[in-house]
């Protein structure tokens, strides 16, 4: 729940604080195109979203490997995994920031969007689902429920970690990935789409806006 928030608090301000100082105006001089200037901006707070999975997750494993008696490779190995996947999940929520924030023009509304944003991918998604699923009472074909997770980044981060941990059985609305949408080429293929396309629609949008408004 926190990663997409830092990550959607870190980027929300990236452009359009930026219009309202004046200093894009300034960079847009400079010969830089608009692809060089989205992905050096991106290339920097993925790089402070990755410090901080590394950190906070990476010395909880050295801690766990020096204090108990686990395998120590299996410990690394296991949060290894997992920090790549946090790293991944704050990337797709920093280039979703993007869009909220060259698409609009004051940093009040982007704040607000980034929130709602939030709010929608990790709270409202499954519980709507859920809803779905039970008005239904599970009349729903099942071979194509499964890939309604995958609108959610969300979710594909949590099926990914069950896979990871090896775990029998998923809880909750992650139940229904169990019938065949979890493989894990599929499910990263899918973590980065949600980078790849939050991050052309930026640039789209990007070379379309009027900077000088």
């Amino acid at each position: 729940m926190l990663i997409p928030l830092i990550a959607l608090m870190l980027a929300y301000n990236s452009f359009v604080g930026e219009l309202e100082q004046g200093t894009l105006l300034l960079l847009m001089t400079y010969p830089l195109s608009s692809a060089q200037l989205l992905l050096g901006k991106f290339t920097g707070q993925a790089a402070i979203i990755t410090l901080a999975s590394v950190l906070g997750f990476g010395l909880p494993a050295i801690i766990i490997s020096v204090i108990s008696d686990v395998d120590v490779a299996s410990v690394l190995i296991a949060f290894g995994q997992f920090i790549v996947l946090a790293s991944l999940l704050g990337w797709v929520f920093i280039a979703l920031a993007y869009i909220i924030s060259i698409s609009v023009a004051e940093k009040s509304k982007a704040a607000g969007l980034a929130l709602i944003v939030w709010f929608l991918f990790v709270l409202v998604f499954d519980l709507v689902l859920m809803a779905i699923l039970v008005a239904s009472e599970g009349n729903i074909n099942q071979t194509i429920v499964p890939f309604l997770l995958w609108v959610n980044p969300t979710d594909v981060f949590r099926i990914l970690v069950y896979t990871i941990i090896g775990a029998e059985s998923y809880s909750g609305v992650l139940q229904i990935a169990e019938h065949g949408a979890d493989g894990t080429f599929y499910l990263l293929a899918v973590m980065l789409f949600w980078v790849a396309l939050p991050l052309a629609c930026s640039w789209w949008i990007f070379n379309k806006k009027e900077l000088s408004e």
